[in-house]
């Protein structure tokens, strides 16, 4: 169901502009240039920003390393107040912030409500784990020897984020980083240039408000030469990147290489299993809403369903009849729940991936088909799509980032682990079951070999508590909850004696 409610381009700019001056950055005064900021909402211009030249990374590098002297010697609690303060700003401006993700990402407006809100669970996070950077005390073999490990700040901080989560993610990294006592520079996408300066706007204010040094943070805009430029400067500790596997495989080598740090974010085919004893109710409810929302350009959507071949038409069926109720239009519009892709090039790969499912047997059960295409023209809005397919092939193992999903049937719950497991991918997963010795066994090591597996909730909506992140070909990185700071700090494992002898560890005999 579509809706043509598509607003003008001025009508989005000057909304742009008016948000933005609110958050403290006048783009009027903004320096004009090639970094383009379009919004998929109607595929027309917002506005032009210069991006960052070969001199002002090195600028940045050299300023960001000289304030990581000054940052990590300042009490991890002190750190604290000063995420503590940017979650009260993102707070204060949540509404703001999520308007700009909604006319530069192109998402719903609770999805960009539901996107700040992450950035301010994180900061809420962060500020506690500035009191618990624990390290542990460990029993020594030698008398009147205390071994221990204690956790140091690693350095500077290159965060490169994708366009889908376009603050998200680089609040995920930021206020972990920040509190760890590492300095930040970050290069977000392309794409979403205008989310990237009010960010920093109200980093920037929270650093004057606690009296930090101010080039703890540094905002770096332009294409991929940029982030280039931090995968390959030995100055930057850590490389935490988000973005596709082909990127991961760029960025890896190169920063290993230099014997740096990588975190990598990257792909994601991500399957639910449906159960013969299964909830449908629930099921279809959570499958919707991972497969469907952000109009399927989520690292976790929803790619692949695997249902037991006994449920699986009605199950279909179910699914199907609640995507033809979905309202796609303009994210600004009330009751939208199916926005736009990002972009001609995510639409064309949308097309391309339809036609060589259909090659491969599959059959589109709905969708598959662009809309108002005459009222934005520039714009590409597109129905949610079901395709059966006969077995998983090339295609069912690609990621498309669109909102396809690929049905698939399995007689027994080994059968059906197995096609989970079955592509390169290894982020998110879940399977709908009432039967706890099928969930119990879907989480065991037997299972998915997934970073993420889930039981009755859909791939989607990871809480930043969790380590998030996956395996193989998504990278192997974590981010935001749990332990995940540990890989912001560099650890250090020490041995005092306090005895006045000299005894050698494993009974050495050194006379």
């Amino acid at each position: 169901m579509s809706a043509d409610t598509t607003p003008t381009t001025d009508q989005l700019a000057g909304r742009a502009t008016t948000v933005l001056a609110r958050l403290g950055v006048d783009l009027d005064g903004a320096e004009r240039g090639n970094v383009i900021s379009r919004s998929p909402i109607n595929g027309e211009t917002l506005a032009q920003l210069a991006a960052t030249t070969a001199g002002d990374v090195d600028t940045a590098l050299t300023t960001a390393s000289e304030a990581f002297l000054l940052w990590r010697s300042v009490p991890a609690p002190r750190r604290g107040d000063l995420v503590r303060r940017l979650g009260e700003l993102l707070t204060e401006h949540k509404t703001d912030l999520a308007t700009l993700v909604t006319l530069e990402a192109g998402k719903i407006e609770s999805e960009a409500l539901g996107e700040v809100q992450e950035m301010i669970d994180i900061c809420d996070f962060a500020v506690g784990l500035s009191r618990q950077l624990y390290g542990r005390t460990m029993p020594s073999e030698r008398p009147l020897h205390r071994l221990s490990e204690t956790w140091h700040p690693l350095g500077v901080v290159g965060v490169i984020t994708a366009f889908n989560f376009p603050v998200a993610v680089w609040a995920w990294n930021t206020a972990v980083a920040l509190v760890a006592g590492d300095t930040v520079v970050w290069k977000p996408s392309e794409i979403t240039p205008l989310t990237a300066l009010a960010c920093t706007a109200l980093l920037d204010r929270a650093i004057r408000d606690s009296n930090a040094p101010s080039a703890i943070h540094t905002l770096l805009q332009g294409a991929r030469d940029v982030g280039e430029r931090l995968v390959d400067d030995p100055r930057v500790a850590l490389v935490s990147a988000t973005g596709s596997v082909r990127m991961g495989r760029a960025i890896g080598p190169r920063v290993a290489a230099r014997f740096g740090r990588s975190l990598l974010e990257l792909g994601g085919n991500n399957a639910v299993i449906v159960s013969e004893a299964a909830d449908l109710d629930l099921a279809v409810r959570g499958i919707v809403f991972s497969a469907a929302g952000t109009a399927g350009q989520r690292c976790t959507s929803l790619r692949r369903l695997i249902v037991h071949r006994s449920i699986a038409e009605e199950l279909v069926a179910r699914i199907a009849d609640a995507y033809r109720q979905l309202p796609i239009g303009s994210p600004l519009a009330a009751g939208t729940l199916v926005g736009p892709l990002v972009h001609e090039a995510a639409f064309r790969a949308f097309e391309e991936a339809l036609e060589k499912a259909q090659s491969d047997g599959g059959k589109i059960v709905v969708g598959g088909n662009r809309v108002l295409a005459e009222s934005a023209p520039q714009a590409y809005y597109v129905e949610p799509t079901i395709v059966t397919m006969p077995q998983q092939t090339s295609v069912v193992h690609d990621e498309t980032f669109a909102p396809i999903l690929y049905v698939l049937t399995y007689d027994t719950l080994d059968d059906a682990i197995e096609l989970n497991n079955a592509v390169p991918q290894g982020l998110s997963s879940a399977i709908f079951t009432t039967d706890q010795r099928e969930a119990e066994l879907f989480m065991s090591a037997a299972g998915s070999d997934c970073g993420i597996a889930n039981v009755n909730i859909g791939t989607s909506g990871a809480e930043i508590g969790g380590a998030f992140g996956g395996e193989k070909e998504t990278g192997g990185g974590r981010e935001s909850g749990s332990d995940s700071w540990k890989g912001y700090m560099r650890r250090a494992t020490n041995t005092v004696n306090y005895s006045s002898e000299l005894p050698l560890a494993q009974g050495v005999n050194f006379s």
